[in-house]
């Protein structure tokens, strides 16, 4: 019996999925210890994510645990793993994908096109907030801070009418039942790797690779380390107004990509195929920048963005 040591952020989410991890591992027999670490990200509640523009700050301490030897695998959300990686570790699996798209949920409406002019919605992402405002210019988006159930709490006591949400958070938590509208990847494009899980580890590590063998999946793979190339490409972390959803069709992959200002004035969408995950991911990335995303990229980068006032 091997015993493995899992690291994990302690909010209720990411407690979900190091749990889930860990209990496969069980199921294989072996002897699973969960570390609880907190990051960056979880320390700073009170300020808008894309205010804050820190690549890792929700992995950085749990990595440093990973280097020190004091864990042997830390379960992440794909979409906050930095595209770049230290070359002191890899990552040994991607999970079977949940759904990568968001999701409206309210308690008075049943989709963005009910909402009546001037609704206050809930979100702190820039890539949401961007595509809100492109469909929905006349909407008041606001932040949105906090773990699920208080996200939803805040949408239950009506200081927002609506938010905007994950569909993988709230159907691996069981919390569904506000959603009101799977929000089609047309007119929302996911984060780059919405919906998967990445299972980091020390480079080189073999033998725990050879243990974690068995959570990866081909298709969450391939689709995964095509967003995130597109990513890489456009120099982004998982708090700018970058969207990128990738599907497997007809043995090749597709590319959907989104640059968007955060105002919702301009949005760039560029769609393609290919069968090199990498190389299609980064032709889309270079054709959306070459197309004027540069330019939107640069003003985020410089912090001259309409973000959201808290309210």
């Amino acid at each position: 019996m091997v015993r493995l040591r899992v690291g994990s952020r302690g909010s209720q989410l990411a407690l979900w999925q190091a749990h889930h991890i860990s209990d496969l591992l069980r199921e294989r027999g072996h002897e699973v210890e969960l570390e609880i670490i907190k990051t960056t990200g979880d320390k700073i509640t009170d300020v808008a994510l894309a205010k804050v523009g820190t690549k890792g700050m929700f992995t950085k301490e749990i990595e440093e645990a990973l280097d020190e030897g004091r864990i042997d695998l830390a379960v992440h959300s794909l979409k906050d793993l930095p595209t770049e990686l230290s070359t002191n570790f890899e990552i040994a699996a991607v999970t079977k994908r949940e759904n990568p798209r968001d999701v409206f949920c309210s308690r008075k409406y049943m989709s963005i096109e009910e909402l009546p002019r001037g609704a206050r919605v809930g979100t702190s992402s820039l890539r949401r907030q961007a595509q809100l405002k492109a469909v929905r210019p006349d909407l008041d988006v606001h932040p949105l801070r906090g773990n699920v159930d208080t996200r939803l709490r805040k949408l239950e006591v009506g200081e927002y009418d609506a938010i905007v949400l994950a569909a993988a958070g709230l159907n691996r938590l069981g919390k569904t039942e506000l959603i009101r509208q799977i929000i089609p990847a047309e007119m929302m494009c996911p984060a780059a790797g919405q919906g998967a899980l990445g299972i980091e580890i020390r480079a080189g590590d073999s033998a725990t690779r050879q243990h974690l063998a068995f959570l990866d999946d081909a298709a969450a793979r391939a689709t995964t380390t095509c967003e995130r190339a597109l990513l890489n490409k456009l120099g982004g972390g998982c708090q700018v107004p970058i969207g990128a959803f990738a599907q497997v069709r007809d043995g090749g992959l597709h590319l959907v990509a989104i640059v968007a200002d955060p105002d919702g004035s301009k949005l760039l969408r560029e769609s393609r195929a290919g069968s090199d995950p990498v190389q299609l991911g980064e032709s889309v990335g270079e054709t959306l920048l070459q197309r004027g995303g540069d330019a939107i990229l640069e003003a985020v980068y410089g912090q001259e963005i309409s973000a959201p006032q808290q309210p």
